[in-house]
């Protein structure tokens, strides 16, 4: 599986990949990262890729030819999904993170374009990009946060990636519930102990206070699940 990543700061992108389970997954072969310096594909001696908008405004757009040419340089890349992240996007989630892994399984690859500045000219967005997404109603520096939130939540659904493939399908969001609390050594905790269910050995009854929890944690904090899971 390949993921390229357009970007004008390359180093955020490898050092991510540099650890845990992402390092893993690049060791193992599973997947194969392509960190593209945009400022590369720039025709001009300072490697200048932002200008002016057209009409005024505050603050400089990127401009579509460095792109365009930085998105060229990936072999087929007219057979690859091409994302944009971006506040205006389809806010992201488990099933749009569903789709997006079946999409990365098909083509065998999917490129992520990172804006920076006030934006990206709308040309490239028009005619290279195939989806757009937000991860939230906030405003960041640049779209290499968000696109490394996207490359890890697929990653993750990617066979092979995670050591116990049982631990997706109980992760919070799976089954549209929030994850049950989860306890480890030692039994107590100043004066916390763990719950004696789970101590129980009674695999029965555990299975059934993780899918109470669940539902109770759900009710709690994120109510608006519960509907979708009814």
């Amino acid at each position: 599986m390949n993921l390229y990543f357009l970007t004008l700061f390359p180093a955020i992108i490898d050092e991510y990949f540099s650890e845990s389970i992402m390092k893993r997954a690049l060791e193992d072969n599973i997947i194969r990262i392509h960190s593209i310096n945009i400022r590369d594909f720039a025709n001009n001696k300072h490697n200048r890729v932002d200008d002016y908008p057209y009409g005024g405004g505050a603050g400089m757009v990127m401009q579509a030819p460095p792109i365009i040419r930085a998105i060229k340089s990936i072999e087929h890349y007219q057979e690859i999904p091409i994302i944009f992240l971006t506040p205006s996007g389809t806010t992201f989630n488990t099933k749009e993170c569903q789709k997006l892994t079946l999409k990365l399984k098909a083509c065998k690859s999917i490129i992520f374009l990172c804006g920076h500045y006030e934006g990206v000219d709308q040309r490239v967005i028009d005619r290279y990009v195939t989806d757009e997404y937000s991860i939230g109603d906030y405003v960041l520096t640049g779209g290499e946060l968000p696109a490394l939130v996207l490359a890890d939540s697929i990653i993750r659904h990617i066979q092979g990636v995670l050591g116990n493939a049982g631990s997706l399908t109980e992760e919070s969001f799976e089954s549209n519930l929030l994850e049950y609390p989860q306890y480890t050594r030692p039994q107590k905790v100043e004066d916390m102990s763990v719950p004696e269910v789970l101590l129980s050995g009674n695999h029965a009854q555990i299975k059934k206070w993780r899918k109470a929890k669940s539902l109770e944690i759900t009710q709690e904090k994120r109510p608006d699940l519960l509907k979708k899971e009814k």
